[in-house]
């Protein structure tokens, strides 16, 4: 059997996930007291999509993930994989799989056992068994080390270990809780690669919570950010990080600088915003939601999106620190009493500035967002 036959078993597999009016209520066990984890949200994972949950700590994503897996139950609304309400089914009868931040291992057993389990616990018969755990075993580079056990492997190989026993099943769903976070930096990107090389060639539908928002970006069809148990915002990476709805999303996902000044209205398309004596026309403000004329607003511009200069300009500041990274130069400039970051990038080819300049910065017009 082909690796193109194999993978044509997960396609036809696959099955898109929806929540509808999904939350989630614990009690508090020292006061008492109800705690909203997860309030009203609703989602949908489409057939072969990859959607990444982000947010801080407590914002929800992993009770979101565990109500989808079926190890937490709703305590209102609907949990929909394949057109089918799961949301009081037991996990094994979801057709899902999980990869876990720890791995999971059985450290018991080699990595032929460990990658064969679920095919075990399910019954599949002896040849079908060998045939598709020794299909999955080759496709995740895992051949030689059958007889291995969890405590001879190195992270990587342990995470391939638990990729391979979670797509063996052949689920509609697949779900990964954080499964890089036990990783060094560099093998963390390598095998960030490598998952969203395998989930795209096999097309299954997958949900991935992390906290680290360099991989979220660079997996994802789909960044849903999360904060105080609701959805705040959802996209495409790229749209996520130019056109952030509020200051949490724009400051949470990269860096931000948020410029105070007053919103004096349109100009067609174009937002009019005043900081100190000038005004700045805006040509994609965003979506501006509870901006209103005559209220104070924020430029949200991101520190790539400023070219700096020693020509008088209407924003002049000063260079209170300059940080040297070799790919770039991080320069921190203090303007009308806040600080703004800036990184100039290259910085053998451009211009450099001292402790103490006097500078203008130069706002890359489509790059400025306007916020509340």
């Amino acid at each position: 059997m082909s690796q193109t036959n194999f993978t044509s078993e997960f396609s036809k597999k696959s099955s898109n996930v929806i929540l509808k009016d999904i939350t989630k209520i614990f009690q508090q066990p020292d006061t008492g007291k109800d705690f909203v984890a997860v309030n009203h949200i609703n989602l949908e994972i489409k057939d072969g999509e990859m959607v990444t949950l982000l947010g801080p700590s407590g914002c929800g994503k992993t009770t979101t993930l565990r109500m989808v897996s079926g190890f937490e139950y709703p305590t209102s609304g609907s949990v929909l994989i394949g057109g089918r309400d799961v949301a009081k089914v037991p996990p094994n009868k979801r057709g899902i799989s999980m990869v876990f931040q720890s791995y999971a291992l059985f450290p018991h057993m080699n990595v032929w056992d460990n990658v064969a389990y679920g095919l075990d616990v399910a019954k599949v018969s002896k040849e079908e068994m060998i045939r598709r755990t020794e299909k999955v075993m080759d496709m995740m580079q895992l051949k030689g080390m059958e007889r291995r056990f969890p405590n001879q492997l190195s992270g990587g190989q342990q995470q391939r270990v638990a990729l391979a026993r979670a797509v063996v099943i052949e689920p509609s769903v697949l779900l990964f809780d954080e499964p890089l976070s036990n990783l060094d930096a560099k093998l963390r990107e390598s095998m960030r690669d490598d998952l969203r090389a395998l989930q795209q060639r096999l097309g299954i539908t997958s949900l991935y919570v992390t906290h680290d928002q360099s991989e979220a970006m660079a997996i994802s069809d789909r960044v849903v950010i999360m904060k105080d148990g609701n959805i705040v915002q959802q996209g495409t990476p790229s749209e996520i990080y130019e056109q952030p709805v509020n200051r949490f999303v724009a400051n949470f996902i990269g860096k931000a600088n948020f410029i105070e000044g007053v919103y004096k209205g349109r100009e067609g398309t174009s937002a009019v915003v005043e900081i100190g004596d000038d005004k700045f026309v805006i040509p994609k403000p965003g979506v501006m939601p509870d901006v209103e004329a005559g209220s104070s607003c924020c430029l949200t511009i991101r520190p790539e999106s400023i070219h700096l200069s020693k020509e008088n300009g209407p924003l002049m500041g000063t260079i209170k620190r300059a940080t040297y990274y070799g790919t770039k130069i991080e320069y921190e400039v203090e303007l009308h009493d806040q600080s703004v970051i800036v990184e100039v990038y290259n910085p053998q080819l451009t211009e450099r500035f001292q402790t103490g300049e006097k500078v203008s910065l130069n706002l890359i017009e489509q790059c400025v967002r306007v916020l509340k």
